[in-house]
């Protein structure tokens, strides 16, 4: 879905069009970048639950147990 008229206005711009969709991945994508909660997240893009945001977006967040691991240590000393 775009919105009608985005082409010609893309096009006369010389960017390129994008759906709706591929924005709405964009945001989600920069959101969990920028380290916001994945509960957050997911009100924002109107998800049921977070369980819905992280099976689409799992991937994205960050794979290391580093912070944790700095946590844990933290309370254990």
């Amino acid at each position: 879905m775009t919105c009608p008229g985005a082409g010609a206005t893309c096009r006369d711009n010389k960017l390129p069009t994008v759906s709706f969709h591929a924005l709405r991945h964009t945001h989600a994508s920069a959101l969990i970048a920028a380290g916001i909660d994945v509960v957050k997240i997911s009100k924002r893009l109107g998800h049921s639950s977070p369980t819905v945001t992280l099976r689409i977006y799992a991937h994205l967040f960050a794979p290391d147990d580093d912070a944790a691991a700095v946590a844990i240590d933290a309370v254990m000393r």
